[in-house]
């Protein structure tokens, strides 16, 4: 045993797999064993946030839950053990979250894909799907579409994976409406930091499903979901609409996400300047005649956009113009500047897709990605709105500012998911995502440093002041984690140590540290 403390984390990890499980190690891609655990490729060390690399020791590339029950099993059994493993899906994450330095990093896409579709539609019981975590889901659309069905709740970027998104929280405009993705699960199956498998649901082993979403992937590595469907829309009309005024832009934001008969979707942006005008306007098919001043440098005016969406299910007694038109006349945009058009349900869904194509023929979208996303307190949304402005320059930003409301009802207190405590009371709450990029053509390592310092100066005085919380967000020490989570840190803890007591998963949130390793 003393060997092993000797030994790189490395070799420790070579003779963990050895000894304690009936699969070898893999030395190269031909290599192929059962465990089919190979070397470290470039992929698995980066993420979309071209910000952290850490190096895996190995990667897994599970053919089935098995074996990641093996891996994890194994190394659960060995108390010495420090190798540590992240579960990586499409690789969205920003600050090397799903990354394991000198770890093992699980590629969550190839498992097999399975998509079962449970159409319960005239029976008077909810539809679901049973998906795969390492499907994406534009293909968890595309299958469902084929039975006229679609997931309630969705994400802007389709090209995500189940897992990850439900190890977060999977928001976009149809939150205010039906929650985030994590409130329209109804069972899970998870696999343990101790490798056990399990069925989860609100009424089996509920404590598991409770914690594993929004858990950041701290307890264990879902393998399954069952996704709530309903049925889905031929069409939808969208809409946008443009304010010179930001207590107005709210306003309206806060009526469209009262009137969830009549809306399906809502988000809004600012628009800084005419990169974010046009960025922005990518995806959307209308013609928009919008043609702000955006003032000077040192007098910048800034503009902001409400877009939101009606489904049209294309049935003879209702009028969706009709409905356009009675939610507009309730609204207080800029004269002349609203814009609707009539797009299918699935090119809605999948309007960032447009987006990336045009950033791709720019080399704009392999880049440096020092997003930054919280949820803010309705008591703090103009405060926060104006310290942004301190920390951002209007004139040469690049990238997009999402502000939009979501209402606290919709999300399930007891999920791991950590929303403000200010303004715990208010029906309503924002997200703001500062969504920049940063190409290293015109800024290099010295510039990129500078502004995650800024970044991190900037999200913790929101925290302090405003009392808003980080959301796919990094935190420097453990420490910082604590803060974030507050009151619910002890809860937090306790169910780390119950479904992943070696403290094996989730490396790259930097949250634990394994107290029997803390001093070395």
């Amino acid at each position: 045993m003393e060997f092993i403390f000797l030994c790189s984390r490395v070799n420790v990890l070579i003779l963990l797999l050895t000894l304690c499980s009936p699969y070898k190690f893999i030395q190269s891609p031909m290599d192929f064993g059962p465990l089919n655990l190979l070397q470290t490729t470039y992929e698995s060390s980066r993420d979309f946030g071209r910000i952290v690399f850490n190096t895996p020791a190995a990667v897994l590339r599970p053919q089935s839950k098995t074996d990641i029950s093996l891996l994890l099993s194994s190394l659960s059994a060995s108390s010495l053990s420090r190798v540590t493993v992240s579960a990586r899906g499409a690789g969205h994450s920003i600050h090397g979250q799903a990354q394991a330095v000198d770890g093992i990093v699980v590629e969550m896409e190839s498992l097999p894909l399975e998509m079962d579709i449970h159409n319960r539609e005239g029976k008077n019981e909810i539809s679901f799907m049973d998906v795969s975590s390492g499907a994406l889901w534009i293909e968890v659309l595309k299958e469902s579409l084929k039975f006229g069905l679609a997931p309630r709740s969705w994400t802007d970027y389709l090209h995500l994976t189940v897992g990850g998104t439900l190890s977060n929280a999977g928001i976009s405009g149809q939150t205010f409406k039906f929650g985030p993705q994590i409130s329209n699960v109804l069972q899970l199956e998870v696999v343990t930091g101790q490798g056990e498998f399990v069925t989860c649901s609100r009424s089996e082993n509920s404590e598991l499903f409770y914690s594993v979403l929004g858990g950041l992937g701290q307890f264990g590595i879902i393998t399954k979901a069952r996704i709530i469907l309903q049925k889905a829309p031929e069409k939808v009309k969208w809409i946008r609409a443009f304010y010179n005024d930001f207590d107005t832009f709210t306003k309206d934001q806060e009526l469209l996400v009262s009137m969830p008969d009549s809306v399906d979707y809502v988000e809004g942006f600012k628009v800084l300047n005419e990169q974010s005008l046009h960025s922005s306007s990518v995806g959307f098919p209308g013609n928009i005649g919008f043609l702000p001043d955006f003032g000077t440098k040192e007098k910048p005016k800034v503009y902001f956009c409400i877009e939101f969406a009606v489904h049209d299910y294309q049935l003879e007694h209702i009028n969706v113009d009709e409905v356009v038109r009675d939610i507009s006349r309730q609204m207080s945009c800029m004269q002349a500047q609203f814009y609707s058009v009539e797009v299918s349900y699935f090119d809605f869904l999948d309007r960032v897709s447009m987006e990336e194509i045009s950033l791709r023929k720019k080399g704009l979208w392999d880049v440096h990605h020092p997003w930054l996303n919280m949820f803010v307190p309705k008591s703090g949304i103009v405060e926060f709105k104006e310290l942004l402005m301190e920390y951002i320059s209007p004139d040469d930003f690049m990238g997009l500012i999402l502000i939009y409301p979501l209402l606290r009802d919709k999300w399930d207190g007891n999920m791991s998911a950590v929303l403000p405590e200010v303004g715990s009371t208010d029906r309503f709450m924002y997200v703001v995502g500062v969504l920049q990029s940063a190409s290293p053509d015109t800024c290099n390592h010295h510039c990129l440093h500078n502004l995650l310092q800024h970044q991190r100066l900037f999200a913790q005085t929101a925290c302090d002041r405003i009392g808003a919380k980080q959301y796919l967000g990094h935190q420097p020490s453990p420490f910082h984690w604590r803060q974030h989570f507050s009151q619910r840190w002890d809860r937090f803890a306790r169910r780390k140590s119950q479904f992943d007591r070696n403290y094996i998963l989730g490396p790259g949130q930097g949250i634990f540290t394994n107290p029997q390793f803390a001093s070395s």
